[in-house]
């Protein structure tokens, strides 16, 4: 009788401590959240992760902190979130650029973007804007391809290896010209600039373009996808207006670093799909020329596995190189 009793005790403190396991799983989150933008406050990312964390804490009733870590293209960023504690508790709010661009443009990355991540969900993707200073005297896209041919044109981007970087060589390699590229530290301070004037044009997420268009502050030419875009039906795509076939519509999304708890990130997946299906996160995106996405962590896993690939021939097709 003694050493059946001994022989049930592991069983029965193995069944008293299922239910503290479980409330502790159940209790996430017990503390702050931080998202990870990995570039400079005032650019997209930025946006979307504000927009983002505000309604995330009334769903998940936990302090949400948007946490900028900006430089080199937003690898920096996306790297200290690589390396970050898999406990649920620091998310990077993504552009595809140091995802899928960056592992064909960079010949050494810090990390691995097809282990080294846990996809959570996708936000929202956008047809990029061909935008200028309306005191540059560009007023088409004929006017830009004529002022490369002279030798004298730059663009701004967020950074090396960014989208706004690799479509401005795409746009350089089908129009047979060479527009200068100057980075920045993320979409923000290059909107700075270009409102200043001290760069005449940019390829860019219309989310950060479009307050300063309605303003006065720059003007649009086209849209970089291959369709007009949904939110802007009246700007004619580039492949319109003389660049057959060009398209390029990057996306951004949440990930967490390998090894987040699967409940965890089918949790924040579920939270994220319900917010950017509410009414006013819908409008506020469309009005900013931006559309929300709607995927399972498994079908976003994919699908970042099917968009490396497309960017990696585009990246080899511009010739595009680490300023």
């Amino acid at each position: 009788m003694k050493r059946h009793f001994l022989r049930t005790i592991p069983a029965l403190v193995a069944l008293s401590v299922l239910p503290l396991f479980a409330a502790a799983q159940a209790a996430w989150p017990a503390k702050p959240i931080t998202l990870v933008s990995p570039y400079a406050p005032g650019g997209t990312t930025d946006l979307l992760a504000r927009l983002l964390a505000s309604k995330l804490q009334g769903v998940l009733g936990q302090t949400v902190i948007v946490e900028n870590k900006g430089g080199a293209g937003g690898n920096i960023g996306t790297d200290y979130v690589a390396k970050a504690k898999p406990d649920g508790y620091t998310f990077l709010v993504a552009s595809s650029g140091p995802l899928v661009i960056a592992p064909s443009l960079y010949p050494k990355l810090p990390y691995q973007p097809n282990t080294d991540f846990t996809a959570v969900a996708p936000i929202a993707n956008a047809a990029f804007v061909i935008a200028v200073n309306p005191k540059s005297g560009l007023t088409s896209v004929k006017d830009i391809i004529a002022k490369a041919k002279t030798g004298d044109l730059a663009f701004a981007s967020a950074g090396s290896g960014t989208p706004q970087h690799i479509i401005g060589e795409m746009f350089n390699v089908q129009a047979g010209v060479k527009i200068q590229h100057i980075p920045y530290k993320g979409s923000g301070p290059a909107m700075n600039d270009l409102v200043g004037g001290q760069v005449p044009m940019t390829f860019e997420n219309p989310v950060p373009i479009m307050p300063q268009v309605k303003a006065g502050k720059l003007k649009v030419l086209a849209v970089t996808s291959a369709k007009r875009s949904a939110a802007f039906p009246d700007i004619p795509t580039v492949s319109e207006l003389g660049l057959k076939g060009f398209d390029a519509q990057p996306w951004y999304g949440v990930l967490g670093p390998a090894g987040v708890p699967t409940e965890i990130a089918e949790r924040m997946n579920k939270e994220i799909r319900i917010i950017l299906a509410s009414t006013d996160v819908k409008a506020r995106l469309f009005a900013l020329g931006a559309e929300p996405m709607d995927m399972s962590t498994v079908q976003f896993k994919n699908f970042i596995a099917a968009d490396t690939k497309k960017w990696s021939a585009v990246v080899k097709a511009s010739g595009a190189t680490v300023d």
